[in-house]
């Protein structure tokens, strides 16, 4: 399990809960980012760290 602190400044891949695909976001959006092939919500921003709607696979540096 990731937790919330460790996405501050990163990049995160996840996994669209409906379709399956793969995207790299950013730990801490401003706007609500979207899959790109189903265009399902992955994250929402919070004012601070995302609110993230996917299954996070990988915290990347």
């Amino acid at each position: 399990m990731v937790r919330l602190r460790e996405l501050a400044s990163k990049f995160v891949k996840v996994r669209c809960p409906k379709c399956k695909n793969e995207q790299i976001i950013f730990g801490k959006t401003s706007t609500e980012v979207l899959c790109l092939v189903c265009s399902k919500p992955l994250a929402g921003p919070t004012g601070g760290k995302s609110r993230l709607k996917a299954r996070v696979l990988e915290v990347l540096d």
